[in-house]
């Protein structure tokens, strides 16, 4: 029998936290481990309750979002790391941007339907990111409009090659394994040996980290408002 998905929820809101709580526990295949109230708390339980994933509101008191995530992702429980799916209320907050950096998997707004969080729980779960195509990418090319590539990133870019710059700029726009392949001509296999590639030269944790990476160096340019 397969183990549960193990979910730390952390909201502010104590209605907000029973509320996911109810949903995950009425789930077959999921089991909310804990609830934490502001960031230091979620630290705390994600060493102590070893969940899956972890349910992170980014506006907390005491500690917020970014710096939990930071501090659980940069830490392992058991040998591995939890993962972490960003909550919040603004599809363009600046919280989120920098949770992603700090490690974060994905987000989801708090006013998704039921089906689409649980949905979102057991991608994560499953080591994958959750990058909404257009929310995701505009958040990103929002907050990195007015940065210049960075010295080390730009090294790192220049070590990729022409193939795996291509698909880098696929996956920055949103596009899925499967359009990458049928885009690029590539067996799926291929595009997922290029991705490896990709979070290894470029010292990524996984596919949102490579989207942030992609603007930040600017191989992939903010559309014009």
């Amino acid at each position: 029998m397969t183990a549960p998905i193990r979910v730390l929820i952390v909201d502010d809101t104590a209605l907000v936290r029973g509320s996911f709580r109810l949903l995950v526990d009425a789930t077959p295949g999921m089991k909310a481990v804990g609830e934490a109230a502001n960031g230091m708390e979620a630290v705390e339980l994600a060493a102590s309750t070893d969940p899956d994933v972890v349910l992170m509101d980014v506006r907390m008191p005491e500690m917020n979002g970014v710096e939990a995530t930071r501090r659980i992702c940069a830490a392992r429980a058991s040998g591995r790391r939890p993962r972490v799916l960003i909550l919040t209320t603004f599809d363009l907050d600046e919280y989120v941007y920098g949770a992603l950096s700090a490690g974060a998997s994905g987000f989801m707004l708090k006013d998704a339907p039921p089906g689409d969080l649980l949905n979102a729980i057991r991608v994560v779960a499953a080591g994958e990111s959750l990058l909404a195509p257009t929310v995701t990418s505009r958040l990103i090319a929002e907050y990195t409009r007015s940065l210049p590539p960075l010295g080390p990133l730009g090294q790192a870019m220049d070590s990729l090659t022409d193939r795996e710059r291509e698909v880098l700029k696929l996956i920055a726009r949103g596009r899925t394994n499967a359009e990458i392949g049928e885009r690029l001509n590539m067996r799926p296999a291929t595009v997922k040996t290029h991705i490896g590639h990709l979070l290894a030269k470029l010292g990524a944790r996984d596919r949102a980290q490579l989207v942030i990476a992609a603007y930040e160096s600017g191989l992939v340019t903010p559309a014009p408002n």
